[in-house]
């Protein structure tokens, strides 16, 4: 197995990080000539009236008025996804081939996955932010079953063994580059002048998942294990790690470096954050904060844990957090039909992931129609052994009809393989799309 040591500072751009900084943003007449007939491209698209319809859609999903089931996909294995080379790269410098993968990334699921995306006339230029992180990095052992793919097994080296490891929690440090982040946009400006509006961004919202870091440092088992043989260890632990994250809220809310969530942009695991609830009517355009924005938290650790635990050990320190947020999403991947009760306790709480190891029965008995449901399909179903469109078509409409009293948005995702054959995610989408329709 490969060892990895994920170290900090990092260079955040928006929700992406870097593990190293871009050093050069300049870009040639060759690529920029690429970038912008990739540009017009989605220029064309962006000016479709089916991109206004879309955002009235989730607007009124993420409202809790009543609309049919929206469909949206995320988190595909792209190095599998490369048919007639339309996701080759043309460009030659780093930071070209970072624009033009997301270009190309935009363009391809319009083209062949569609579903309820929208497509909008412009290209965020996000904050150059270092963050230097909680104070612990990851040592992790990895494994791949192919060499090419993103996704890989851990296995991961404990540092936090007694109370004395507390000390090796920081508090991080969080400051903006400005003489990066103007050189970035000047360059982006450049680039796609007269085709997309080049807008600056800070952070458009964060995960609240202190358990996903906890395990990390920890390892699986043995944080588990400790809520029942050192529960005051695990309190004192979650305790230091949530007021590291709230100070580093404020930091991000002091210096400005927030930007609005209510548009297209991901909230949680679930769905788009269009919305007209947000952001506060009071609220400063040039000082965005927290509660100007949708919030999410998980604890996917979670899963067998009983709500009384889930309640003592994560929820408890998540509401803290997500109670600075205008509106919240909860929940990944792990089961939340039989703790529906606690997570009302959350402050505004809007939608909820009903995952595919989750009772569906169970949760729409729970949730009605006083959050979104956030369906998500078994991303298993891709897999040679289980691809079967005949029987997805069938088992999507009997699942969509047992939740057919709620809000629902049907979120596929994790998708670690299609196999090397792009053409499922293809007819899925077309199948799931026509599936979702006969619920308007």
């Amino acid at each position: 197995m490969e060892e990895l040591v994920f170290q900090y500072p990092l260079m955040k751009l928006g929700q992406f990080d870097l593990p190293e900084p871009i050093k050069d943003y300049s870009v040639d007449n060759k690529d920029k000539n690429v970038l912008r007939e990739l540009a017009d491209k989605k220029a064309e698209i962006a000016s479709l009236s089916i991109q206004k319809e879309k955002i009235k859609l989730w607007k009124d999903l993420n409202s809790l008025k009543e609309t049919r089931p929206l469909l949206w996909i995320n988190e595909v294995p792209w190095h599998e996804l490369n048919c007639n080379d339309e996701l080759t790269l043309k460009t030659n410098s780093a930071f070209a081939r970072f624009l033009e993968t997301r270009l190309k990334r935009t363009l391809y699921l319009w083209k062949h996955m569609p579903v309820d995306s929208i497509i909008e006339p412009n290209i965020p230029c996000y904050f150059v932010i270092e963050d230097t992180g909680f104070g612990i990095s990851e040592k992790v052992k990895i494994a791949k079953t192919d060499d090419k793919s993103e996704i890989y097994s851990r296995e991961y080296t404990k540092q936090i063994k007694n109370e004395q490891d507390l000390e090796k929690i920081k508090i991080p440090k969080v400051i903006i580059n400005k003489e990066e982040t103007d050189k970035m946009f000047n360059s982006i400006c450049s680039v796609f002048n007269g085709i997309l509006k080049v807008e600056k961004r800070g952070m458009p919202g964060f995960w609240f998942a202190p358990w996903d870091e906890l395990i990390r440092w920890w390892g699986v088992q043995d944080a588990l294990s400790d809520m029942i043989l050192r529960p005051d260890l695990v309190h004192k632990v979650m305790e230091k790690l949530t007021d590291a994250y709230l100070k580093q809220l404020d930091q991000y809310e002091e210096q400005g470096l927030l930007t609005l969530n209510n548009c297209n942009y991901r909230i949680g695991s679930g769905g788009l954050g269009y919305t007209d609830e947000l952001p506060e009517k009071d609220y400063n355009p040039y000082h965005i904060v927290a509660k100007d924005l949708w919030g999410c938290g998980a604890a996917q650790i979670f899963s067998d844990v009983s709500p009384a635990m889930h309640e003592e050990f994560a929820l408890n320190y998540e509401i803290r957090y997500m109670s600075r947020f205008g509106l919240n999403y909860y929940g990944c991947c792990e089961p939340l039909d039989k703790k529906i009760d606690i997570l009302k306790k959350i402050p505004n709480l809007r939608k909820i992931s009903i995952s595919p190891w989750a009772n569906l029965e169970n949760a729409a008995d729970k949730i009605g129609r006083k959050f979104v449901l956030s369906y998500k399909p078994n991303p298993s179903i891709f897999i040679d052994n289980n691809w079967d469109l005949d029987f997805m078509r069938k088992d999507l409409e009997k699942n969509l009809n047992k939740i057919k009293n709620c809000v629902v948005e049907v979120i596929i995702k994790d998708i670690s393989t299609v196999k090397y054959k792009p053409e499922r995610l293809w007819l899925w989408t077309n199948m799931a799309t026509e599936v979702v329709r006969k619920f308007d």
